[in-house]
């Protein structure tokens, strides 16, 4: 079962490569101010994942922010890209004609262009109306696709759980299912939050991002421990 070990070894850089690079930019512009040539860039005391107090792109669009940030999200599309392309064959050597196959990939795959894309045109400035709303589109695109390739990947593997009892812990299956209702019930509860025009409940939509943010990635956290390293 070798798409079993690499899904596994892949969903940790999936993890891991985001969340380090988006916390190396947010602690780069808040405390070493000296690296910005734009003064106006810097950022001072905040923690947003509870304060709210600035947005991920906020902290990853001056350089040299973005010499981390950019070649990070690319290549966490291409791992997204294998990621799903690697669920495909698993789920295939156990239903070959699962009704929720294109599906997901088509929205996993889907997820990860959207956030190529928008690294892409990070910081890239038009004082344009049409753009800025491509712009938040794209990460729209981005969250819905990627909550929804996760949601049917956790629905496929349910719906064969006793064959995949062997090769994964069940427990975290069942986080994983947690996780992703979580997700749901949170942007719909927050969607018309985040929707508001303006800058009323900035800093709420700033909080929802980077905890939004981590609760995406987590996703393959769990990954990673629920496949088993050895198969009995």
């Amino acid at each position: 079962m070798d798409r079993i070990q690499q899904t596994k070894s892949i969903s940790i850089w999936i993890f891991i490569v985001p969340f380090i690079a988006v916390n190396i930019c947010l602690l780069l512009i808040t405390q070493f101010h000296g690296l910005f040539p734009n003064q106006e860039d810097i950022i001072h005391n905040t923690f947003p994942y509870f304060d709210g107090g600035t947005s991920i792109s906020r902290t990853a669009r001056p350089y040299p922010s973005w010499l981390i940030f950019k070649p990070a999200m690319l290549l966490t599309s291409f791992f997204l890209i294998k990621y799903w392309y690697y669920n495909k064959d698993i789920i295939l050597i156990f239903n070959k004609k699962h009704k929720h196959l294109k599906k997901i990939i088509f929205f996993g795959v889907g997820s990860a262009i959207a956030l190529a894309i928008h690294t892409i045109f990070l910081g890239i400035k038009f004082d344009n109306d049409l753009y800025k709303l491509f712009r938040r589109l794209i990460m729209l695109v981005f969250i819905i696709f990627e909550i929804t390739a996760q949601t049917y990947l956790v629905a496929t593997l349910y719906s064969f759980k006793d064959q995949l009892e062997k090769y994964i812990n069940p427990q975290i299956l069942k986080t994983k299912l947690f996780l992703v209702s979580l997700l749901i019930i949170v942007a719909i509860i927050c969607l018309p939050i985040i929707s508001w025009p303006g800058d009323k409940f900035k800093f709420l939509k700033h909080l929802l991002e980077w905890d939004y943010f981590l609760g995406v990635i987590l996703f393959y956290l769990l990954t990673f421990f629920m496949w088993k390293k050895k198969i009995n």
